[in-house]
């Protein structure tokens, strides 16, 4: 069974995912792979939106966890974690047009949303991974 504490790894998980989903419907695309493209995007979608579900209720427990370090691993750490929260934040609109764009047949719109959809999502889905590592399992808060 899950419990709340096993969250982040699941986060991590979903994120991890996403990404992996977000470069496989890159390349199908680039291979004139429409319908598969649509699919493992909408995959993709559904990944990261049940992330986002676990996310808030881990948080809504847990509340802040705190990176316990000093130094320039803490200026690394936060400059990731800045970077990622600011653009995580864009992700879900530009998502939501850039898949409403493709669904609509509007792929002409889709295409240039998308352009910068992909690497912001996927920079927000690879930096997820890269924070839960450095909170969690690299350098974990001292005890």
């Amino acid at each position: 069974m899950i419990t709340i504490h096993d969250l982040p790894a699941v986060n991590a998980f979903l994120n991890g995912a996403a990404a992996l989903l977000l470069v496989t419907g890159y390349i199908l695309i680039r291979r004139h792979r429409p319908n598969t493209h649509k699919k493992v995007m909408l995959a993709a979608f559904v990944t990261s939106c049940a992330f986002l579900t676990c996310y808030l209720i881990y948080h809504a427990h847990v509340g802040s966890v705190p990176f316990g370090h000093a130094g320039v691993l803490r200026a690394v750490y936060l400059s990731i974690l800045a970077t990622h929260t600011l653009l995580a934040a864009a992700v879900p609109p530009l998502a939501i047009i850039t898949l409403s764009r493709g669904l609509s047949s509007r792929f002409d719109r889709h295409r240039t949303i998308a352009r910068w959809t992909l690497p912001i999502w996927l920079y927000v889905s690879v930096t997820g991974v890269v924070v839960y590592l450095m909170l969690y399992k690299l350098f974990p808060s001292p005890r």
